[in-house]
């Protein structure tokens, strides 16, 4: 997967990666947003990949310069 950043993806792309990623489900997500998501790397089946899980630390801490604090 190249890498993706969150200015990347768009407005809905961005809130189903949210939503996905808070737990909530799939029903709230645009379909094309998920279908994206997944040929980006993404998501797999339901859930977030790694690299996603990667990209919402990033996006989160990133902008603080807290990145070295999570483990």
């Amino acid at each position: 997967m190249e890498s993706i950043s969150w200015a990347n993806l768009n407005a809905e792309e961005q809130r189903t990666f949210a939503i996905l990623g808070a737990g909530l489900s799939i029903e709230l997500c645009d379909p094309v947003a998920l279908l994206t998501l997944r040929r980006l790397g993404l998501i797999v089946g339901f859930h977030l990949t790694a690299a996603a899980h990667n990209l919402r630390i990033d996006v989160v801490f990133g902008e603080l310069g807290a990145r070295d604090c999570v483990t």
